[in-house]
């Protein structure tokens, strides 16, 4: 089995709790439906927000799903005058049988702009 990383980001509306972890959770659902993820084939998922995000843990929304066997970490994105704000961007990795050209990776709302070559079902 290979082990693959898909990424996705999405933004918020505002720095609230509960709008972060709304979107992190439609992002994780997003990337979840989009490649076929079973629960077992997540290894880990790295969080990061831009530092105007700082109302919740989005590691928070995914503990919600009842990922409480999943390594998850949360750090600060590095803030690059002029980029994206309100940002939370996700790197899970999983086993999978697939190769990396097969990987949907998933960029909702604002974050569309971050990867404009990767189409959007």
């Amino acid at each position: 089995m290979k082990v693959r990383a898909i990424r996705g980001a999405v933004t918020c509306s505002a720095n609230t709790e509960q709008d972060i972890l709304n979107e992190t959770r439609e992002l994780l659902i997003g990337i979840v439906e989009k490649n076929s993820i079973r629960e077992n084939d997540i290894i880990s998922i790295i969080f990061t927000v831009t530092n105007d995000l700082n109302a919740a843990f989005p590691a928070v929304a995914a503990r919600s799903m009842g990922w409480t066997d999943i390594p998850l970490m949360c750090s600060n994105e590095i803030p690059v005058p002029g980029s994206l704000e309100k940002c939370i961007r996700v790197m899970m990795h999983i086993n999978t049988e697939k190769d990396n050209k097969d990987i949907k990776h998933v960029f909702l709302k604002g974050a569309r702009s971050l990867r404009p070559d990767l189409s959007q079902d």
